[in-house]
């Protein structure tokens, strides 16, 4: 994988988790409502989440700017991505999960493994 793959790559996720997060941040409930999904008791538990999405938005541009520099941050959006895709692939097979965020988890799992390429191949400037 090329350096300016990897600066894609992470142009792409940064561009896409901070501005899902800015959606749930701003339109959380609209979204919810939307989507036929039961709100929360409090809006923090959505809000809290959709701000973590902006700071890891930031952080991948970072890396996207500098992925050399930045390839101690790269392990920090692996656990992201996996925390996130195995969260909604637990719920999915043993319970019940929105639709509103199977899409996501699809889209995380691809990029986990697109962020393990790039975090495995080495990378000079």
């Amino acid at each position: 994988m090329s350096l300016p793959t990897v600066r894609w790559i992470f142009l792409v996720a940064a561009l896409y988790d901070f501005l899902i997060g800015l959606a749930f941040l701003l339109f959380g409930p609209q979204l919810f409502e939307t989507a036929g999904v039961p709100q929360p008791n409090h809006w923090a538990y959505i809000q809290f989440g959709a701000l973590l999405l902006i700071v890891f938005g930031i952080m991948f541009f970072a890396v996207a700017f500098d992925p050399v520099a930045n390839r101690n941050l790269m392990p920090f959006g692996l656990l992201l991505k996996l925390a996130y895709t195995g969260l909604v692939a637990y719920y999915w097979a043993t319970t019940d999960c929105p639709l509103l965020f199977k899409p996501f988890a699809i889209i995380d799992a691809a990029m986990f493994v697109l962020f393990l390429l790039a975090y495995r191949k080495r990378l000079a400037a």
